[in-house]
């Protein structure tokens, strides 16, 4: 008897349990130790957090400052301070910009909500900043307005180029309509035919920079009419003609610099070299003394302070001045080629002599591209000017000249505005390999599922009863998940940037135009397993909501019969919904991006759903096609929990005497089993997108320990704890017993004591028991009374 105790299936079954549960949790303490101790021996960066102030960012070495502020930490003040002139009040204004008043338009004029006025925040030639005088606008004037007066021109040119600076100093009420009107204006004032003063220029040169400050899709807007982007090809043409007429002087401002040189005095019959530059500053802005010409020079010669250079050279005895263009965006040359999906800088710069036909004329530049090194690498690039015939860019009498400590060189037969297109790879962080955790957890659910379906297969006949299709369908969908989670949720790739280092680097030879600003490496592998994810996680969250379903009609609903053809319905809702989501999120993706549309549906790092989209999560589709689907999934479940758990699991009822005597052990055990199979764990997720770091890794570690072992957990409650298990268990180990001999077990004393043990496992279901088996309704449970039980527990 002895003996037999020691063989006591339920204690074996609770010590392996325990030491499962031990090493689980055992696994998930040392990794966080582990990890703990990787952050804590992490060494700190070169230049600490908080050496760039006043919204100062590190970038490539130095601090890019906000326009506010300047000086190597962003500590110097940059602008001129609040100030009130006459009936006009004026914010903070960054040195070398317009401010715009408090005051606005009143709602009866035609220019409402424009500012009434403007004020400049000079830098002089000294470099002090100094404030001058407000500028008061017309409320009833309008660009649109503007562009019907530009006949009168050359009469009216200073009073037409202020209203179209003020109208234009409010970025954030710039629209489509009147980037084309303001581009009209200024064009016509730049022309020399319509003898604008030369006031009236250089605030044009501010408009123009104004304009720029719009964002990328105001301008794509205004050049959808292929009339408008002729009014872009206009405007660049007269600033070339412009840039050649100031002598040697410069008009500089935030996004756009204009530079003249007079080569009158120059000897003839030689070729004549200028070198025009443009040096670092500490923010993104253009300002007086940024730019330099250096004349008689032989080569470029680039330095660690050049963000820009060009060589122009010319050996035409007619040129007698020349002139550069540098626009700190390509905003104004909307390419029908070269999309830009990003927000990286492109920098145009043009180069130009006073001649109608500069055959004779070549230049050569450098570009020192400015990027996040650290997010981004170089990928490609290429040499172009814009083709004033066909609006577009061309590489055509350009070609490369090799690139060098982080700048590159290229050389043009001609003169024109001249770019370089580059397209940058992002570096991705990619995920380490599955810790000890998860693995060791998703091994344990693997082979759980495993055992549970081919237990559910098996024994269907054993139980008199057929599959039960609600269990199976979730065991083998969650099985497909786990599997497809641990083979194929790393990406490719991961191996082959590391595999691969040297293409990182651009191709210096070949000089071909380039279709788009990013550049990925393709996976449709990482993007079939992505969409595999997607399907089977969605059928199991399915299944656990088609599982409430059923639970809740045979248990509260139990007067009524199931509908019919039950099975079939849940079965085509089970598989089939799930896979319409996936495929119209698919569909919907492929058709509204362009040739990247893997990656707006998955992640590059790993083979999932990707989190943000064009416009961030809110466009995502693991938004819109998953965690809207599950939180509603979730939520039903929940209630069904919370219903089955009130009105079933720990109510008393005083007619059953079985109900009266369950311990809460029991009662907690029966609200795990529902627990588990209705996923409610899931909703440990929710509580991972807390922002505090330390609160989600707790939570990632709990939704870690019970989510990628809940098919262990299904396995141990539906397949362990059942009578048919545990009664084949018992004979296995009673023929191994008797095998070696150790054990002789009474034949008149087994069988009782196996029935009455399975008893009181069932008991710890008490209501289930006298109504359902949960999930196998046609299951015929045997019935003992509780007389026979304590008979049976007496003699033992």
């Amino acid at each position: 008897m002895a003996s037999c105790r020691a063989c006591d299936l339920k204690v074996l079954v609770a010590i392996v349990c325990g030491l499962l549960t031990t090493i689980v949790l055992g696994l998930g303490i040392w990794t966080t130790v582990i990890r703990i101790q990787k952050e804590l021996s992490t060494s700190s960066p070169s230049i600490p957090t908080e050496f760039c102030r006043n919204g100062g960012t590190w970038e490539n070495g130095r601090c890019i400052c906000p326009d506010l502020w300047k000086g190597w930490r962003c500590t110097i003040a940059n602008f001129c301070e609040n100030s009130t002139y006459g009936i006009f009040t004026f914010d903070r204004i960054p040195a070398g910009k317009y401010g715009s008043s408090q005051q606005r338009c009143d709602k009866n004029t035609s220019n409402e909500g424009n500012p009434r006025a403007t004020r400049l925040c000079n830098i002089t030639m000294y470099g002090e900043i100094k404030l001058e005088n407000v500028t008061v606008g017309n409320c009833n004037q309008t660009l649109k307005a503007l562009e019907n007066q530009i006949g009168n021109i050359s009469t009216q040119s200073l009073n037409i180029s202020n209203e179209a600076r003020i109208l234009t100093s409010d970025v954030n009420r710039i629209t489509p309509e009147g980037v084309i009107s303001a581009t009209k204006v200024v064009g016509k004032i730049f022309d020399p035919e319509s003898n604008a003063t030369l006031e009236a220029k250089e605030i044009a040169v501010t408009t123009v920079s104004q304009l720029l400050d719009a964002g990328e899709g105001v301008f794509q807007e205004a050049a959808a009419a292929g009339t408008n982007v002729n009014t872009f090809a206009t405007l660049v043409t007269q600033m070339e003609i412009y840039s050649t007429s100031l002598g040697n002087r410069a008009v500089v401002e935030p996004n756009v610099a204009v530079q003249s040189v007079d080569l009158s005095s120059e000897s003839t019959g030689h070729s004549t070299s200028v070198r025009f530059s443009v040096k670092k500053g500490s923010s993104d802005s253009l300002i007086p003394g940024s730019t330099v010409v250096e004349r008689d020079v032989e080569a470029l010669n680039p330095n660690g302070e050049t963000e820009l250079q060009i060589l122009l050279n010319t050996s035409s005895s007619n040129t007698t001045a020349c002139g550069f263009v540098v626009y700190q965006n390509n905003k104004l040359f909307q390419s029908k080629t070269f999309k830009t999906k990003s927000n990286f800088s492109q920098k145009i710069i043009s180069g130009s002599t006073n001649e109608n036909n500069s055959q004779g004329a070549s230049v050569d530049i450098v570009f020192n591209p400015k990027y996040n090194r650290k997010e981004f690498q170089l990928h490609s690039y290429a040499c172009v000017y814009w083709n004033l015939a066909t609006k577009d860019w061309d590489t055509r009498g350009c070609h490369k000249s090799g690139n060098a400590d982080d700048f590159l060189y290229c050389h043009c037969n001609h003169t024109t505005n001249f770019a370089v297109l580059m397209s940058f790879k992002k570096n991705y962080k990619y995920p380490e390999s599955l810790n000890i955790l998860s693995s060791v957890g998703c091994a344990l659910s693997i082979t759980g599922l495993v055992l549970t379906i081919i237990f559910q297969i098996v024994t269907r006949k054993v139980r008199k009863t057929s599959v039960t299709w609600v269990l199976v369908s979730l065991c083998v969908s969650m099985l497909i998940f786990n599997l497809l989670f641990v083979f194929g949720i790393e990406n490719s790739n991961k191996n082959l940037k590391k595999s691969d280092s040297d293409t990182n680097k651009p191709d210096s030879n070949r000089n071909e135009m380039l279709p788009q600003d990013t550049a990925y490496d393709p996976n449709p592998k990482c993007t079939v397993v992505a969409a595999l994810l997607h399907y089977f996680l969605l059928v199991t969250f399915s299944w656990t909501g088609l599982s409430a379903a059923q639970l809740y009609f045979l248990l509260i609903r139990t007067m009524r019969p199931l509908p019919q053809r039950f099975i079939l319905f849940i079965s085509l809702i089970g598989w089939g919904v799930p896979a319409i989501v996936v495929v119209v999120t698919v569909g919907i993706i492929f058709s509204q991006s362009d040739s990247q549309w893997e990656l707006d549906y998955r992640q590059e790092e790993i083979c999932w759903l990707a989190v943000s989209g064009n416009n961030g999560l809110i466009t995502s589709s693991l938004l819109w096609s998953f965690m809207m689907p599950v939180t509603i999934i979730l939520i039903n479940n929940i209630v069904i929990f919370i219903i089955i758990i009130v009105k079933v699991i720990w109510k008393t009822n005083q007619n059953l005497t079985s109900t009266k005597k369950v311990s809460f052990l029991k009662k907690s055990l029966s609200t795990l089993s529902i627990t588990v199979v209705f996923g409610v764990t899931w909703i440990l997720a929710y509580f991972m997108l807390i922002g505090n770091d330390d609160v989600r890794n707790i939570f990632s570690y709990m939704f870690c320990l019970f989510n990628t072992t809940q098919g262990l957990q299904i396995f141990i409650l539906y397949t362990v704890k059942t009578k048919i298990f545990q009664s084949e268990a018992s004979k296995m180990l009673r023929s191994l017993s008797e095998s070696t001999g150790r054990v002789k077990l009474l034949p008149s004393v087994t069988p009782l004591r196996l029935r009455v043990r399975m008893y009181n496992m069932l008991r710890s279901f008490p209501v289930l028991n006298e109504r359902f088996t949960l999930l196998e309704p046609s299951v015929i449970m045997e019935q003992m009374t509780p007389s026979e039980s304590d008979q049976a527990d007496s003699s033992i």
